[in-house]
């Protein structure tokens, strides 16, 4: 497909609640909304950078730097024919897979709506609903993350995660697990431990979790291999599987006994794929994580989590968890059994609503081929 033009769309879009974690609270989230043009067609797709570099070093400034200045001129103009095509055009560019990812989930989206086809029919998707559940953040107390845990119970999420941090962990874990003792249950330290500290996190053991998830260094997996010796409770990680290969390391050396899939953080749907495969290989149990998406990215994560080995409920939550208002004109719901059903439209399976795109718009930026 040849592509015509890319317009960036830097958006900040109020959270429903303040979401907190060992990085920060945020009560409003920033990301870049990818548009791209070709053959007559419209593809969208979501870089999930924000504001600030607390998940990783990227944010939405970066993202638009990197995507004005060195991606674009290698597709405009060009014939991009599928996602491996696009990933050898920028392999050259090191890091930046959100701003990477962005990108390849427009194509995607543009190569479903060109062969009127889904992303889930595209990836070889097996469901047509998706296991989901809710991260909850940090709390003021241990009683105020149970009245919250509670609200979202009530509201039919079978599986809750939440984040823990130094001095707020083993406390809110087994608070929680008391008030809900059947619950799936899995905790976050989003990198906030060291091997040393995180021996405080033992009676974590003793509460049944699904997992523990990154509680080391964001660029580790030697220590966790060490201190997933320590522990029954598989460790998960996430921040430090950044491509394949990662993934493939800590495998071969056991760092953990779970992956979270994000496909932004790998660089794109098919780096998420492959990881998914080589886990698949290995017996290793996946999930599809989440980074606060609008419905853009959330369309194609549900669309992800529909393949064989994502097999854990994901970070998928319904539209209304974190946007009163989002920005396409499909609304993701809860269902009963805590589940979503996955788009079963081309592409993504969404449209944009021009309307609350240009509401939330800080700024855009369009690139034509010459």
């Amino acid at each position: 497909m040849k592509i015509e033009s890319i317009t960036l769309h830097h958006l900040r879009m109020p959270l429903v609640s303040p979401f907190e974690t060992s990085f920060g609270r945020e009560t409003d989230r920033e990301c870049v909304i990818v548009e791209l043009q070709a053959d007559g067609l419209t593809g969208w797709g979501e870089c999930v950078a924000t504001r600030d570099p607390g998940y990783n070093y990227e944010t939405t400034g970066t993202a638009t730097h990197i995507l004005k200045e060195f991606v674009a001129p290698l597709m405009l103009g060009k014939n991009v024919n599928d996602a491996l095509d696009f990933q050898q055009r920028v392999d050259g560019i090191r890091g930046h897979n959100l701003a990477k990812a962005g990108v390849e989930m427009a194509l995607w989206d543009l190569l479903g709506k060109r062969d009127d086809k889904s992303l889930r029919e595209m990836l070889g998707g097996e469901r047509d609903k998706v296991e989901v559940g809710v991260s909850v953040g940090l709390q003021e107390s241990p009683q105020v993350l149970v009245r919250t845990v509670n609200g979202y119970v009530e509201k039919g999420y079978a599986r809750i995660k939440i984040k823990i941090k130094p001095g707020r962990d083993v406390g809110d874990a087994s608070a929680v697990r008391k008030a809900f003792p059947n619950i799936r249950l899995q905790v976050d330290a989003n990198s906030a431990f060291s091997l040393e500290s995180a021996q405080t996190l033992r009676p974590l053991d003793d509460l049944n979790l699904l997992l523990i998830e990154q509680p080391l260094f964001e660029d580790d997996i030697w220590d966790h291999h060490k201190l997933q010796k320590e522990f029954k409770t598989p460790i998960c990680l996430d921040e430090s599987i950044v491509s394949p290969r990662h993934a493939r390391y800590a495998i071969e050396i056991n760092a953990c006994r779970v992956i979270n899939i994000k496909a932004g953080r790998l660089g794109g749907i098919s780096q998420g794929v492959m990881v998914h495969d080589l886990c698949q290989e290995h017996g290793l149990p996946v999930w599809c994580g989440g980074m606060l998406e609008t419905n853009v990215g959330r369309a194609s994560n549900l669309a992800m989590a529909s393949m064989k080995n994502f097999v854990l409920p994901g970070d998928i939550s319904a539209s209304e968890r974190y946007y009163t208002n989002d920005i396409t004109n499909e609304t993701f719901k809860l269902n009963p059994d805590s589940t979503i059903d996955v788009p079963r439209g081309p592409g993504l399976g969404i449209t944009i609503d021009d309307a609350a795109l240009k509401k939330y718009e800080l700024s855009s930026f369009n690139l034509k081929a010459e």
